[in-house]
């Protein structure tokens, strides 16, 4: 199934994508729930996958509807760094020896076609076209790989925005340069994870003012997925509703000197097979 969340900023309703690509309303089988990480957690996707086979739910009118984040206020934002190949050759890093983990604030989750904003006094925000995990089960101390794709609810895309200076210039850790306001588009719709049967082998692309600056496929990762998800049950625990971006391939603007950052005015679209397409304009904070 394709969830969404559509609305008004702050006063999102649930809703689903039927067979036929029409937009359904949730708000009422959900009695006033939200896609959120109780929803995962218990039989809200059940209830959901009920009211479609009865063909019961009412047709929203999609015209004009903003479609907001997919997950209703993640506890967690948990990121991957240089967990492609390609991007850690063109950030000059090693290949590293285990995952490596950063936090993003919660609240940089925008929906995907929202505005990102570059901060104030901001000289180098860039972009970087992920998959994101969405957990929809309590996960600790994971043994398999198995256990871990079982608590995985379904996928996104998410635009890890990224100011360079503040997270690599400035001292200190990552997180700086990823937590400012609008810094996670995410969406369109969350995909469960029945979709989604083979996560590596998903072909990721961003264009930046129509020209295509990143253009990988997840079978590059260094750390697959469900690795990913395993590795991080035995450093924290992962609740319903938390979101994982896992890292991003080549072609942002801090491998490419000659390539511009973004700036206010600049466009940028991204997809990822089977998940959906994103765009943002790019205004200033």
């Amino acid at each position: 199934m394709k969830l969404l969340r559509v609305g008004s900023k702050d006063a999102e309703r649930p809703a689903v994508l039927d067979g036929e690509g029409r937009l359904r309303d949730l708000t009422g089988v959900l009695n006033g729930a939200d896609l959120d990480g109780r929803f995962l957690a218990g039989d809200g996707v059940e209830r959901v996958r009920a009211a479609l086979a009865d063909d019961d739910l009412p047709v929203l009118d999609a015209e004009g509807l903003r479609i907001g984040a997919p997950v209703a206020r993640p506890g967690k934002v948990v990121c991957i760094g240089l967990n492609y190949r390609d991007h850690a050759a063109e950030s000059g890093a090693a290949i590293p020896d285990e995952p490596v983990v950063f936090m993003k604030a919660s609240n940089t989750v925008v929906g995907p076609f929202d505005d990102v904003l570059v901060p104030r006094k901001s000289e180098k925000t860039d972009w970087e076209v992920e998959l994101a995990v969405v957990i929809g089960k309590t996960a600790r101390y994971l043994e398999s790989h198995e256990d871990a794709l079982s608590v995985i609810a379904g996928y996104a895309i998410s635009n890890d925005v990224s100011e360079r200076e503040f997270q690599l210039e400035r001292g200190g850790q990552w997180d700086k340069g990823k937590s400012c306001e609008t810094f996670n588009p995410l969406g369109p719709w969350l995909v469960t994870a029945d979709e989604v049967p083979h996560p590596q082998s998903l072909g990721l692309r961003l264009w930046v003012n129509g020209e295509l600056r990143q253009n990988g496929d997840t079978k590059d990762m260094v750390f697959e997925v469900a690795e990913i998800v395993r590795y991080l049950s035995w450093f924290m625990v992962l609740d319903p509703g938390d979101v994982i971006n896992t890292g991003t391939p080549a072609g942002v603007a801090l491998g490419m000197p000659s390539q511009p950052y973004l700036r206010k005015g600049d466009v940028m679209e991204i997809e990822i097979d089977g998940l959906g397409r994103q765009r943002q304009t790019v205004g200033q904070a």
